[in-house]
């Protein structure tokens, strides 16, 4: 079985997705939608896919699926026309930035018996992974507590803050995705702390640039996630795991994995510096699981219940931050 894609946006993200496609055994890129003509044309000469628009994909018999990489206010829309169309849908994050719009759009995906996944790349990601297959296998016992560090080495543009929903639902979302998958259990409560330390225009945005984040299970397991927006060495990305036996831990990615030692002490090359380059590997694995999952009729590795969780304990951060207290998750939900 091969999936004919039809990618929606030719931006970056669409650039890395058409990128994934091109490299998936099972994957044909179809066809891609972008009103920037410039933008598709590059898409097109790359990987010799036709240009249309997103109703001729909609009616499309040769797209079995769609990629959605369009802006975040068009994703709900998106989602439910293209169900309804009977086509898979994968949809980069978030589903939307209002948990009731997303409530919404999982009720028609279900109605329609849609395939839906959407796009947390770092489940993806082969250390990551790793990490995952290390405590499902018992080798750390059972999961008590769970530290993220997630740093970039400098902020989006301004234009990208002001419509990105906030430092929580952008950036912080991803991170409350693994915390899930690796606490293994739903989180409860969220207290979350917030300042602007490296950039005082994010501020006058309405946006915070350095977070801090403790979740907590209904069991007492624990994640603290730490988030900048500036890191001067490089794009910093670490995972660790106690458990009931021992400690399990992810690391940075380096430009190389060696180290030199001298006279004038140790040395190795500095992190990644790009979110591309640093999980390139797990934007192609992440569309394969997509491929296998509509090849194999199984369900899809994320879900939209899984947009729907890690956008909740964002607006349950936010809430933490603006009234300075504890947040329970069933306060967003309910």
């Amino acid at each position: 079985m091969t999936v004919k894609f039809g990618v929606l946006g030719a931006g970056r993200i669409g650039q890395v997705h058409a990128s994934a496609i091109a490299s998936v055994p099972g994957a044909t890129l179809t066809a891609i939608a972008d009103p920037v003509a410039a933008a598709a044309k590059s898409v097109q000469d790359k990987y010799g896919c036709d240009i249309r628009t997103i109703d001729a994909i909609e009616a499309a018999d040769d797209i079995d699926a769609v990629v959605i990489c369009t802006p975040t206010d068009t994703h709900a829309d998106l989602i439910e026309r293209f169900a309804r169309a009977g086509k898979a849908v994968f949809c980069e994050k978030p589903v939307d930035l209002s948990v009731r719009r997303v409530q919404e759009c999982l009720k028609v995906v279900d109605e329609t018996k849609g395939r839906l996944m959407v796009g947390f790349n770092r489940r993806f990601d082969p250390d990551f992974n790793a990490l995952r297959a290390a405590i499902d296998a018992g080798k750390i016992g059972d999961v008590e507590m769970v530290t993220i560090t997630s740093r970039d080495p400098g902020a989006p543009p301004y234009a990208y803050i002001e419509r990105s929903g906030g430092i929580f639902r952008d950036m912080t979302i991803h991170d409350f995705d693994v915390a899930r998958w690796m606490l293994g259990e739903e989180v409860e409560t969220v207290q979350a702390a917030a300042s602007v330390l490296t950039d005082p225009k994010i501020g006058e945005l309405g946006d915070y640039d350095s977070v801090n984040v403790i979740l907590k299970t209904a069991s007492g397991r624990q994640c603290v996630i730490t988030n900048t927006r500036r890191a001067t060495y490089g794009y910093d990305q670490r995972i660790e795991v106690l458990g009931s036996k021992g400690a399990a831990s992810a690391e940075n990615t380096r430009e190389a994995n060696i180290e030199l030692a001298d006279a004038e002490g140790f040395h190795r090359p500095p992190l990644l510096n790009f979110f591309m380059t640093r999980y390139t590997a797990a934007y192609a694995n992440e569309i394969a699981a997509f491929v296998a999952a509509l090849r194999d009729k199984t369900e899809m590795p994320t879900t939209g219940q899984d947009g729907l969780m890690a956008l909740a304990l964002a607006d349950a951060a936010l809430k933490s931050v603006d009234e300075a207290r504890v947040v329970r998750l069933s306060e967003i939900l309910d």
